[in-house]
């Protein structure tokens, strides 16, 4: 009865600290008619649980540091603008909400990365309706765990990889929320490397310089219901595991190294309702093992899918192939990867019995696409007799495809998905 006693004093006693941070938090305004003219002023002046805002205007304060656990509310869309010569906001407090700012004009540094917006070392932070405008790096993230990035745009206009940093850059983080961002110009549109436990929704990534979206050792994440369109290369997932990918769309990456989704040494992954459109390669595979790809759709791409050698156990399951100048393609004659019951608009079988699935098993690989792999100047070939020809009797007797690379059970009709 004692212990009880003591722990009902000890629940009081952390009850009523937690009411007093809320009943003595103030509310600070910065602006030109207020008392605090400078938002570097109101910090020094604010505790933590305060709300700072901060009205209408141009203000250039340098580095802002924000050490302390506050609310940083902009009014009417304030600008903090580095002059290029400063990290903009620089937070080093746990429990920050940074809302409603434009921030532009970071400084441009290759060896310490300036951003619009860095965390260091924080956790449960919350960045939100923020314009970051013509930084080096828009949101750098860094040994960081709860954060979230929400509705955010993210604008620069870097011409070489070089010479801008990444729209949101994640490194060395856990449990984050990076929802329904826009990402442009930057290098990649978001980084994660040695990032696990975080989701990736909603956002588009769009016409940056290299990757929309770039994984390097990042383990058990998941994005979703994303769109990537008309980026250098694509996105790419490398060195990683325990990856969901679904109801994302990635669209016009064209070039000549260029593809909706490098997928390099990962495995254990998981890909599902994406939709492939009008990239040079839709997916391109090298060292990918079990791998479940199913519901997919791919429409108009040079290749559907390009799959290396090194690539085994992977399921292939119920997709679309619709209207690729190659479905798909490999360098090498082992195939240790499964095909079954996809939708192939080239398959010219027949259904006897009226199941749906065609009585005879499709080769997807055509004995162009081999060629092509090997020399491609024999691209130039494409839509001749010659090529028509080979591909005709390669189906009838096939000799340079892999017996193994096959659909035993195409399907008659698309999936819809």
């Amino acid at each position: 009865m004692q212990y009880i006693s003591i722990m009902q004093k000890i629940c009081v006693y952390i009850s009523f600290l937690l009411l007093s941070n809320v009943i003595f938090a103030k509310t600070i305004v910065v602006g030109k008619q207020t008392q605090f003219a400078t938002i570097k002023a109101a910090i020094a002046f604010a505790t933590n649980g305060d709300t700072i805002i901060v009205q209408q205007g141009l203000y250039k304060e340098g580095n802002i540091l924000i050490n302390k656990s506050i609310y940083f509310i902009g009014e009417n869309m304030p600008i903090l603008d580095g002059d290029k010569r400063y990290e903009v906001l620089s937070v080093k407090a746990n429990f920050v909400t940074i809302k409603g700012f434009k921030i532009q004009h970071s400084s441009f540094a290759t060896l310490d990365d300036p951003g619009g917006i860095k965390l260091y070392n924080s956790h449960d932070i919350n960045i939100l309706d923020n314009y970051l405008y013509d930084n080096f790096f828009g949101i750098y993230i860094q040994y960081c765990k709860n954060i979230l990035i929400k509705n955010n745009i993210v604008e620069a206009f870097g011409k070489e990889e070089q010479e801008i940093g990444n729209g949101i850059h994640c490194w060395k983080s856990d449990s984050l929320q990076i929802i329904g961002n826009n990402l442009s110009g930057n290098r990649d549109g978001i980084y994660f490397e040695f990032v696990t436990h975080s989701v990736i929704w909603r956002n588009i990534s769009f016409k940056n310089i290299r990757y929309g979206l770039h994984f390097m050792f990042s383990n058990d994440n998941a994005y979703f219901t994303n769109y990537f369109k008309n980026n250098g290369a694509g996105v790419a997932v490398m060195f990683s595991k325990k990856i969901i990918m679904m109801n994302n769309t990635f669209a016009e990456n064209w070039g000549d190294a260029a593809y909706g989704i490098l997928l390099k040494e990962i495995s254990d992954c998981y890909m599902q309702g994406n939709t492939f459109t009008k990239n040079t390669s839709a997916i391109f595979m090298d060292g990918t093992n079990r791998f479940l790809i199913e519901k997919n759709v791919f429409k108009a791409n040079g290749w559907g899918m390009k799959i290396q050698a090194n690539c085994m156990d992977n399921v292939i399951d119920h997709n679309n192939f619709i209207g690729n100048t190659f479905d798909v393609s490999t360098n090498g004659t082992l195939t240790l990867n499964t095909f079954n019951q996809n939708f192939w608009d080239k398959y010219e079988g027949y259904d006897l019995n009226k199941d749906k699935i065609g009585d005879v098993p499709y080769h997807p690989l055509s004995l162009y696409s081999v060629i092509v792999e090997n020399n491609p100047p024999a691209m130039l070939l494409y839509r001749s007799f010659m090529v028509s020809l080979l591909d005709k009797s390669e189906k009838l007797i096939p000799s340079l495809t892999p017996d193994n690379f096959v659909d035993l059970k195409p399907l008659m009709q698309s999936i819809r998905l």
